[in-house]
């Protein structure tokens, strides 16, 4: 979850398009290891075999429990982009200041150190993005044919391509995600666009055969909603931002972005790109801010038609709210409390690190982590205990070292919001297996890393089996038999994701139609591709990402009636 209003320093965000997993499909290739990462392109992996670097230097944690591998090294030379110098905000085509001159700081979360100063937008700088997008939406962009909004996505993707060693090192830098991470991203975020590319062309309405007496005919029309107000979480700048521009531009809307404050940078250069594309002034606007300012008066503006929102549920409520003043259409992907079931049954051997990297990847920063593990009790001492020796083996470190697994948690205030989580489980009565605090050896000690931890004997009332802590940390629990399972894994307050690992193929369809959850993924994790929706049920939102209800979102549906007689 993300504690607070529209955005994410001072408050928790997060989103939902990370996906490095464990054992996302085995492809002709053969089996992958527990570091690929599933492709935007249906039916295929992209498979990387990083070797599980040996403990050579082991630290204890907090807890004084298990060690783990530390790596310090960084090989990389950083991009200038984010060299400690100043970045405007996008405005009508135009990089200008904040209205009041404001500025805050983005830093690095596995050093500290200044990454760049950036134009703190408020509320005026709102009004002025929405004027332009608006400006924008009913002049010249509201003319261009479907075809020409394919091109510029076109052209855009081809400079996502080109960009992408960059961008995915911005990412690094900003939030903290390793490059092995990162790096996996690029078929998915170029395949992003030129799948919204292709549904440009592919919006139409349809002809109805009515009941009426005498010659009428009638017909529908899709149209786009109007002017887009997005806002992201700091979890993964580069496909949050494209999630939410890409249908947009796709349907002939326009958009004013607000970045999370925590990782406003790629957001900033997308937006470069986008002008490179050629996209018209006022079509995409960036104004980063904070939350309670930017982010509040973007959900709230009168003249914005929709607001496309991934954080928090509290927040979430707050938008809901706030989009009351003119019945704005609202979309939210927020949080989750996921379950990941393993059966006796299943391929130990896959499930062992595809439970790991549903929660380890991306330091735990996913809305659809599956952070609470159901083991069958027959294997629940065995599986849980190999889990934690995996977890033990990760590399944690400076996201830009190439061999870094886990990198840090984005900021201090999530680093205390997890390690506090950390004494409510011991206090709780769960057993740390592995991990268990924060990593504070060498030059680690001047970022935010906490290192990967299984809690053992985990009950369902405890408060790590059902809040959203938002870090490395699995809660893992023992069942019995399927109808248990089925009723305690649906016992939360969200429905986000949800896996299972069995090698009965019945089995795995009766509890995929049982499990009260928007994803299920069986026998992988966070599998994910731009033709298939992604989104919640009940307190993780509504509205769905991906595929073709995604692009229906950013439409109204218009009904035409002709009498011809």
């Amino acid at each position: 979850m993300r504690h607070g209003s529209f955005s994410g320093e001072r408050r928790q965000v997060r989103s939902s398009y990370n996906m490095a997993f464990a054992r996302p499909c085995t492809s002709r290739h053969g089996r992958s290891s527990f570091h690929a990462a599933f492709t935007p392109f249906r039916h295929r992996c992209i498979l990387s075999r990083p070797t599980i670097p040996p403990r050579s230097n082991p630290i204890n944690h907090l807890t004084g429990s298990a060690t783990m591998a530390v790596s310090q090294a960084i090989p990389i030379t950083r991009h200038p982009f984010a060299n400690g110098s100043y970045k405007q905000m996008l405005i009508d085509g135009k990089w200008v200041d904040a209205a009041s001159g404001k500025r805050f700081e983005t830093h690095n979360p596995a050093t500290g150190e200044l990454l760049a100063t950036v134009a703190e937008g408020d509320k005026e700088d709102i009004d002025r993005a929405v004027a332009a997008a608006r400006r924008a939406f009913e002049g010249p962009w509201s003319k261009v044919k479907p075809f020409e909004r394919q091109n510029l996505l076109l052209k855009l993707a081809d400079l996502v391509e080109k960009n992408f060693d960059e961008l995915s090192q911005l990412d690094t830098l900003d939030m903290g995600a390793p490059l092995s991470r990162t790096r996996a991203y690029r078929l998915r975020a170029v395949g992003m666009l030129r799948y919204y590319a292709g549904q440009t062309t592919a919006i139409h309405g349809e002809t109805i055969e009515n009941s009426l007496p005498g010659e009428i005919f009638s017909y529908t029309l899709k149209e786009p909603i109007g002017v887009v107000g997005a806002i992201i979480p700091w979890n993964g700048p580069l496909t949050a931002t494209i999630w939410k521009i890409g249908p947009a531009i796709a349907t002939g809307c326009t958009v004013v972005l607000k970045p999370a404050e925590e990782a406003p940078l790629t957001s900033l250069r997308i937006a470069e790109l986008a002008m490179e594309a050629g996209i018209p002034p006022g079509v995409v606007n960036v104004v980063p801010g904070y939350g309670e300012t930017a982010g509040a008066a973007l959900a709230a503006h009168p003249d914005v038609d929709k607001v496309a929102f991934t954080g928090s549920h509290v927040t979430g409520q707050s938008i809901i709210r706030a989009s009351a003043g003119n019945l704005k259409r609202v979309s939210l992907e927020l949080g989750g409390k996921s379950p990941d079931i393993v059966f006796a049954d299943a391929d130990l051997d896959a499930a062992v690190p595809g439970a790991a990297m549903a929660v380890f990847a991306n330091s735990g920063q996913i809305c659809s982590a599956g952070t609470r593990l159901f083991v069958e009790q027959s294997i629940y001492e065995e599986f849980v205990g190999r889990v934690a020796e995996f977890g033990k083996k990760l590399q944690v470190g400076n996201g830009l070292d190439p061999n870094v697994q886990i990198g840090p948690l984005v900021s201090e205030q999530q680093l205390e919001r997890v390690t506090g989580y950390l004494d409510i489980g011991q206090k709780e009565g769960a057993r740390a297996l592995a991990g268990g605090g924060r990593v504070t050896e060498g030059a680690l000690s001047k970022g935010f890393f906490v290192s990967p931890t299984v809690f053992a004997g985990v009950q369902d009332n405890m408060r790590i089996a059902q809040e959203e802590i938002f870090g490395p940390v699995i809660s893992a629990i023992a069942f019995k038999d399927m109808d248990e399972l089925v009723k305690r894994a649906n016992n939360t307050t969200f429905g986000l994701g949800s896996g299972l690992w069995t090698r009965d193929v019945s089995k795995a369809h009766a509890v995929a139609k049982s499990l009260r959850a928007g994803s299920v993924w069986v026998n992988c994790y966070q599998a994910m591709d731009p033709a298939v929706p992604f989104g919640g049920y009940k307190m993780s939102g509504y509205g769905r990402e991906s595929g073709k209800q995604h692009v229906e979102e950013y439409l109204n549906v218009k009904a035409v009636w002709i009498k011809t007689a």
